[in-house]
């Protein structure tokens, strides 16, 4: 997943190498670990959220979805009748 997320920025080896160059630089090695892990959990919250919300909208349309269904199955069973 990172090979291709670099791969849409376009950016070489040397540029990726510079990249983290500056970041260890104006964060420290003991300022990444700390960066890493809260961009760890702000992705882990994001997952949840977004979860959560396709969980609701399931929920909410579980009713309909089954309508549905039966009415599909119940035209299939109408047109081998005929």
């Amino acid at each position: 997943m990172v090979n291709q997320f670099i791969l849409f920025l376009n950016l070489g080896g040397g540029e990726v190498v510079l990249i983290l160059f500056v970041i260890l630089l104006l964060f420290g090695g003991k300022g990444i670990p700390n960066i890493a892990r809260g961009l760890g959990k702000g992705i882990r919250e994001f997952k949840d959220a977004a979860n959560g919300i396709q969980k609701d909208i399931q929920q909410s349309t579980g009713g309909l979805t089954s309508q549905i269904t039966e009415h599909i199955q119940e035209v299939k069973k109408e047109i081998e009748k005929d």
